[in-house]
Order: C-alpha cells, then sequence, then structure tokens
C-alpha cells in the first residue's frame, strides 16, 4: 500500500457526477495508497444515484486553487451532467489538457470521456465510452471499441458502472506506470 504514498490523484468532476463512478474508484485508489483530491470549480458537489440527487460533498480543492503539476493524475468520472459542465468550462479544459500535454495518465468513465472531446486531444486514440456518446467520441477521432476498459497511452476509457472492477484494476497500473511519452516533451 505505501508504494504509492507519494502519488497525488486530481479528481475532476461537477454537480451531476454518478455517485458510484467518483466513491468506488476513489475508494480503490485511497486503498492503493494514492493521495486524490476533488477538485471542481464549486466547493460543493451534489451526487447522482439512482435517478435521483443524492450526497453532497465539499470539495477538496476549487479548479481555480488546483495547479495540474501538483498531480500524477487525473480522475474524471461519469454522469451526465457533470462532463456536460465541465466541457463549458474553459478552466476546466485547460487543467485537462495540462495532464494530456504533460503525458500524465488520464482516466474516465462512462459518460466522463465527454469532456475530453473539448481538449482536441483525442485524434487516433482508442477508447471507449457509454454507448450514447459512441458518436461524439468516434467524430473526435477516436477509435471506439466496445470493451470493458481501453488503454491507450496512459488514457484508461470504461463503459458504465458494471466495468468499475476492470477500469480500477486498470486505473491503478496506469497512474502506478507514471507519464507516458506521446512525442512530447515533458
Amino acid at each position: 500500500m505505501m508504494k504509492n504514498s507519494n502519488k497525488h490523484i486530481a479528481l475532476l468532476t461537477e454537480t451531476g457526477f454518478e455517485e458510484v463512478e467518483l466513491t468506488h474508484p476513489k475508494k480503490a485508489l485511497e486503498d492503493a495508497g494514492f493521495r486524490v483530491d476533488i477538485i471542481s470549480p464549486q466547493a460543493k458537489i451534489k451526487s447522482w444515484n439512482n435517478g435521483n440527487w443524492n450526497m453532497e460533498l465539499d470539495v477538496d480543492k476549487l479548479l481555480t486553487d488546483a495547479d495540474p503539476k501538483d498531480y500524477d493524475g487525473l480522475l474524471i468520472p461519469g454522469g451526465v451532467l457533470n462532463p456536460d459542465k465541465l466541457r463549458r468550462n474553459e478552466d476546466a479544459i485547460g487543467f485537462i489538457n495540462q495532464f494530456f500535454d504533460a503525458g500524465k495518465p488520464i482516466a474516465s468513465i462512462c459518460h466522463g470521456p465527454q469532456v475530453l472531446i473539448e481538449t482536441g486531444a483525442l485524434q487516433g486514440r482508442r477508447m471507449t465510452s457509454f454507448s450514447s456518446i459512441k458518436t461524439d467520441l468516434k467524430n473526435a477521432g477516436v477509435r471506439w471499441e466496445n470493451r470493458e476498459v481501453v488503454t491507450d497511452q496512459g488514457l484508461v476509457t470504461s463503459r458504465d458502472p458494471n466495468d468499475l472492477d476492470a477500469f480500477n484494476s486498470k486505473m491503478i497500473e496506469e497512474f502506478r506506470e507514471g507519464v507516458h511519452n506521446r512525442n512530447k516533451t515533458i
């Protein structure tokens, strides 16, 4: 467990995240020894669970106060509202792009990959997602695959909460590996 204690993960989200897609991966990361900060544009966020609003969380750090240089990886949970709100936030897109530019691993599940479209960094990548955003990702240049987890140069994606065990396992592996060089200066 202690071998990951020096790794710090940013969990970027907004109100409307799918509860289990935040809580399950966060717990898996913490159980593996990673430190995780919940980061959002607002100080309090609310989950979506079984078709209803559910728990309210205080975030660890506001997006305006978070520096991607302080983190070894990025996790973006799904939920329909969460990525839609994030993709309209220029600060969130800039934050995510810094992980892509540095080659740091990124993990996203279900509808979460929708926010990644706005980064312009998906051309030629292999990914998966919830089926309803498949066409959006393909239009962004993604080679979409219907598999429980797909990894491409440190980018980990999964389809839905049924894939959480496989997603968590691969996410932890990629976060342990660290930076992936995609022919960019790191």
